[in-house]
């Protein structure tokens, strides 16, 4: 299979990638290297991949955001199917640089959405995020559940994807799967994210900042779960047949959320941290932050029930594996 992965030197963009790659797929990488965090990582990932990929692996330095470079990069190669993971992620950064998030997470989707409609690719799968839950006080979320109440702009963004895509699923029948991630950790992880900071000061002697006083919980999923539920959905297109399809669709297109089925204390994470590191941390509590949300838990019913997706790696398995990396990485 030849597949087009946006975001493909990101997190899971680059995990996915290896994934495929180690099956014999063909992967085309878009990747902007955007400097939101470290480009160096962005870097090493995406030489990881050239190394592992050899000639069934093409890097392109291109933001799907401008549609002209888009069409350009890409003019002459033939891919089947398409994963679109890149996107301007954060939500706190949201608030703070809101115009990045509409050239990247509106104008790029709609590029994608356009690219596979003129492509008449068999499946997109594309990212969403837990984010559109917002504030919902059922837990756990289902992906049944109303989703017009965000509280950043980013999840909002995010919604919008969704909807945008249901549009083009409804007028050119493309097959589209959209996927609400969960909060990803582990190794080769994204350094604006909790586990990667909370890691790097406890090691460095730092305090650590502990929003709403610690009492936060979220549905942690190491990445390995995740790229297992993004494969699955990616080989599984859903099917143009008037059905309702996971989400509420008629149309041939998915929802489904990607997550542990666990939602975890922060301050049980920051003890496992603790141990894996090897030292105490030193706690800076802080008042909740705005566009954050208290609780997080993913209902994974559906995608249980058409995928067989099961995850298998509890947060007391992953976190010292994160940190495992971490260390051997930096050379600490």
């Amino acid at each position: 299979m030849r597949v087009l992965v946006t975001g493909a030197a990101g997190f899971i963009g680059a995990a996915l990638s290896e994934t495929l790659l180690a099956r014999g797929d063909q992967v085309i990488g878009i990747d902007n290297c955007d400097p939101y965090y470290d480009v160096s990582l962005k870097q090493a990932r995406s030489r990881r991949l050239a190394q592992l990929g050899g000639n069934r692996f093409a890097f392109l330095p291109v933001d799907f955001g401008n549609t002209d470079a888009l069409q350009t990069a890409l003019e002459g190669l033939e891919f089947d199917r398409i994963v679109h993971l890149g996107a301007q992620a954060g939500v706190r950064y949201s608030i703070e640089n809101p115009h990045a998030y509409v050239h990247s997470n509106l104008v790029g989707h709609v590029n994608m959405l356009e690219l596979a409609r003129h492509r008449e690719v068999e499946h997109m799968v594309y990212a969403s995020s837990s984010s559109v839950y917002g504030g919902n006080a059922k837990l756990p979320f289902a992906v049944e559940d109303r989703t017009d109440h965000p509280v950043s702009l980013y999840a909002a963004t995010k919604k919008a994807d969704e909807l945008m895509s249901e549009t083009y699923a409804h007028l050119y029948r493309i097959p589209l799967t959209g996927l609400r991630f969960f909060t990803v950790y582990g190794p080769w992880g994204r350094p604006d994210m909790m586990m990667w900071k909370f890691t790097a000061n406890i090691l460095a002697g730092r305090q650590i900042p502990v929003f709403n006083h610690g009492d936060m919980y979220r549905d942690f999923t190491y990445i390995d779960d995740i790229i297992a539920g993004v494969v699955a959905c990616l080989d599984h297109p859903p099917a143009d047949d008037g059905r309702e399809k996971a989400g509420g669709s008629v149309k041939p297109h998915a929802l489904y959320n990607i997550g542990n089925h666990r939602s975890e204390a922060l301050m049980k994470v920051i003890g496992l941290l603790e141990q894996a590191c090897g030292r105490k941390a030193e706690l800076d509590m802080l008042p909740m932050q705005p566009g954050d949300v208290h609780k997080t838990y993913a209902d994974i019913a559906a995608i249980q029930r058409d995928l067989g997706y099961a995850p298998t790696t509890a947060i007391e398995q992953g976190v010292p594996k994160f940190v495992d990396w971490f260390r051997e990485y930096h050379q600490v």
